[in-house]
């Protein structure tokens, strides 16, 4: 069962204003986790695994490790850039 049909722990008419919008952050930051998740196994992955094994080479976990970091390096750097053009 998935957090969106999940029954709430109250009705959902007696839930709060600000209940409602702690739900909705918790579930929107659980979908950008998983979407984060997903996009760079997928992007690093096909990146840096050319023969797919049991176990990666050192230059596959190099490379893995700085596609990675480059990914949320960029991501840091959008979501400053985004927010900071909202204040």
């Amino acid at each position: 069962m998935d957090s969106f049909s999940a029954p709430p722990s109250r009705p959902s008419s007696q839930l709060s204003p600000q209940d409602f919008k702690d739900q909705l952050k918790s579930q929107l930051a659980m979908e950008y986790a998983q979407q984060f998740l997903e996009t760079v196994r997928g992007k690093c992955f096909d990146k840096c695994i050319t023969k797919p094994s049991s176990s990666l080479s050192g230059g596959e976990s190099s490379c893995i490790s700085r596609c990675v970091d480059r990914y949320i390096e960029a991501t840091g750097i959008i979501s400053k850039a985004l927010f900071s053009g909202q204040q």
